[in-house]
């Protein structure tokens, strides 16, 4: 969910950034900001658990646009794979503007692909978001993988109907293209919203003469 801070004059949206473990999530944060010119980019954090585990708060807010004259900054996140931090991308998860998952190509990784998936819908239930209601891209990342599952059958397991981009988050391959998508669904949507609204105000009414 959108948030508009009127003292800052800035709107923040916030995109999550998930998948299973290992699969490249955080390589795809890492890319993103090392490629940004400084000026556009805020610090890229990680916090680890006691088991030594990133549980991933990687934050990067990205100057975008303006609407009505407000800033539009993207606060990127990603989210634990491990089972055991489910709580973690429950609560990471929660007011997400839009959500990438980012699934690993390695033939090995489709159980947990799904797995990962079933779990990402879950916690956006949970957190009482309909999925179908925000921006969700899929990325097929590793793609530079010997024998790399053929996207096809990632489509098919994953039941994608929404844009997926065949990435490698090492190389920085269709990284930005994944991201500048998402980012410009999350606005198109904002906007329709804002007509939304304003078309369904109750027009003033006329003084009687």
């Amino acid at each position: 969910m959108a948030l508009i801070n009127h003292d800052k004059g800035e709107i923040q949206f916030k995109v999550v950034y998930c998948g299973p473990p290992l699969g490249g999530k955080t390589t795809n944060l890492y890319y993103i900001h090392r490629r940004l010119d400084p000026r556009w980019r805020g610090d890229l954090v990680s916090i680890a658990t006691e088991q030594n585990r990133t549980i991933s708060f990687d934050y990067l807010p990205v100057e975008a646009a303006e609407v009505n004259g407000y800033n539009v900054r993207f606060q990127l996140y990603t989210v634990p794979g491990q089972k055991v931090m489910r709580g973690t991308r429950k609560a990471v998860l929660a007011g997400a503007d839009a959500v990438v998952f980012v699934a690993d190509s390695d033939p090995n990784r489709l159980e947990s692909n799904r797995t990962s998936l079933d779990d990402t819908f879950g916690c956006l239930h949970e957190n009482r978001i309909d999925r179908a209601a925000i921006p969700f891209v899929f990325q097929f990342n590793k793609r530079d993988l010997a024998g790399a599952t053929p996207s096809t059958i990632l489509d098919e397991l994953l039941k994608v109907q929404t844009p997926s981009f065949l990435a490698c988050a090492i190389t920085g391959y269709q990284i930005f293209a994944t991201l500048d998508w998402t980012t410009q669904q999350v606005l198109q949507g904002f906007y329709r919203s804002i007509v939304t609204k304003n078309s369904n105000r109750r027009p003033a009414l006329e003084p009687v003469v």
